[in-house]
């Protein structure tokens, strides 16, 4: 099973405070009707599937194969060709049906996975509008849309390959770090600091792991980056969310997991600006 900042088997998540927040119950609601291992599965099935069917149409035609990649694979075929990318797919589909493992993605995987659920969800949220019934065989909601921007929030760790590609989508957590990195480089280089020296600085200053640091340096995938790290599924990985005695925890001592809910609710639905003021507030109160 691939391993996501949290959970995807977790079928029926909950937040102690939902009782007492109509908001905030809506909004778990809205978590427990999703299957979230169904989700990714069609997703990269998809992804793959049409992959094939695309480089068996195009019957070898090098420009119109890598037209069709930059539109459905908007952030990895920057670093990946079809056979790459078709490799992955392959991988991720066999490490994500393997339920004696979870599969650790590096952010080469990430973008891949991001890539192939936003095509997909797009897909799946209008067969719900135009085509309920036929949604349903896919056994992920009953008949619910996903909302995208929430999904990459909750459960990707941050989105540090999409550094200087821009996006439809707010993702508002992670695109405040990208777009602080992004004007930090840029004031580098207009200060006369060659790409790749404001790109070393940037990554020391903001801890940008090496992986990412290779995709912002515009430099392709290697064998190595194609390893998927497993653990057993019996290891605890996630045991660290629930912990609300860590030097992580938040206000009352509230554990990760009930935090990024709670955040969750609170940021659903919001624009850039809305949002910046709803995280400011936030910011205030755990000051005091």
């Amino acid at each position: 099973m691939l391993a996501f900042a949290k959970d995807i088997n977790q079928k029926e998540p909950n937040h102690p405070e939902e009782g007492k927040n109509a908001k905030l119950k809506e909004y778990m609601d809205y978590q427990r009707k999703i299957h979230h291992e169904k989700l990714i599965y069609h997703a990269l099935d998809h992804a793959k599937t049409y992959l094939q069917k695309t480089i068996n149409d195009m019957q070898g035609d090098e420009n119109k194969l890598k037209g069709y990649l930059e539109k459905a694979f908007p952030v990895s075929h920057r670093y990946a060709d079809f056979d790459t990318l078709m490799l992955m797919l392959r991988k991720l589909i066999n490490a994500h049906n393997a339920s004696n493992n979870w599969y650790r993605l590096n952010r080469f995987y990430f973008g891949l996975v991001y890539d192939a659920l936003n095509r997909f969800v797009q897909i799946y949220n209008r067969l719900i509008r135009e085509g309920p019934e036929q949604s349903e065989e896919y056994g992920i909601t009953p008949r619910v849309e996903i909302d995208f921007d929430d999904w990459v929030r909750s459960y990707f760790h941050d989105l540090d390959f999409m550094i200087g590609v821009s996006t439809s989508y707010v993702h508002f957590t992670f695109r405040k770090r990208n777009l602080a990195i992004e004007g930090f480089i840029r004031e580098k280089v207009e200060a006369g600091t060659p790409h790749a020296d404001a790109i070393r600085e940037a990554s020391q200053k903001f801890n940008i792991e090496d992986d990412a640091v290779k995709i912002l340096s515009n430099k392709t995938i290697d064998p190595k980056d194609l390893e998927l790290f497993y653990t057993s599924a019996e290891n605890p990985i996630y045991e660290f969310l629930y912990d609300s005695g860590s030097e992580d925890g938040f206000l009352d001592g509230e554990c990760l997991l009930d935090h990024s809910y709670f955040l969750g609710h609170q940021l659903k639905g919001l624009s850039e600006v809305e949002a910046e003021s709803v995280f400011s507030e936030i910011e205030r109160l755990s000051k005091h």
